[in-house]
């Protein structure tokens, strides 16, 4: 009996010197992280649409001034016939507007997860009114909502689909 004593007592005293974790305290850090991830990850898929979104009003924002300004210096034509008019190199006015960036002022636009749509309105031959929309590439991922603004500047917003003038303002 003493023969085995001795043995226990060196295997009690070799663990309490052995460094590590066991398998247990392993799992719990394991289940923590992912308990703490799966509270983190969608209040950052949030954070991303308010900042997509916010990004969508920026946008449109400069969009009318840009227009405004195109107004101004071409008033012949008024309002541009194109959102790439407002660019680089394009557009009625010589030598281009460039009253936009490069991917603002592109045929297509898309920015952040928005897209941009622009149809102009010519009753008499100068573009005098206009419809600017931006839509969420993917709704649900990329934003939520939908945004709307004419030659008034009020931005308008829809939750459930396109926006229209009826829409309510920001």
């Amino acid at each position: 009996m003493n023969s085995t004593e001795p043995n226990s007592a060196k295997r009690t005293a070799s663990r309490r010197l052995a460094k590590g974790f066991s398998l247990i305290e392993l799992l719990i850090v394991v289940a923590i992280i992912l308990i703490i991830a799966a509270i983190a990850i969608p209040n950052l898929l949030r954070a991303k649409i308010a900042a997509n979104e916010s990004s969508a009003v920026n946008s449109i924002r400069t969009y009318t001034s840009a227009n405004v300004a195109y107004s101004s210096l071409c008033p012949l034509v008024g309002y541009p016939n194109l959102l790439s008019d407002l660019g680089p190199g394009g557009g009625a006015c010589a030598g281009g507007a460039n009253l936009v960036d490069p991917i603002l002022g592109s045929v297509a636009p898309s920015k952040a997860g928005y897209t941009f749509t622009y149809v102009p309105a010519a009753p008499s031959g100068t573009n005098t009114n206009y419809i600017l929309n931006a839509a969420p590439a993917n709704p649900g991922t990329s934003g939520i909502r939908y945004f709307f603004c004419d030659e008034t500047g009020v931005i308008r917003y829809s939750p459930a689909g396109p926006a229209t003038v009826a829409s309510p303002p920001l």
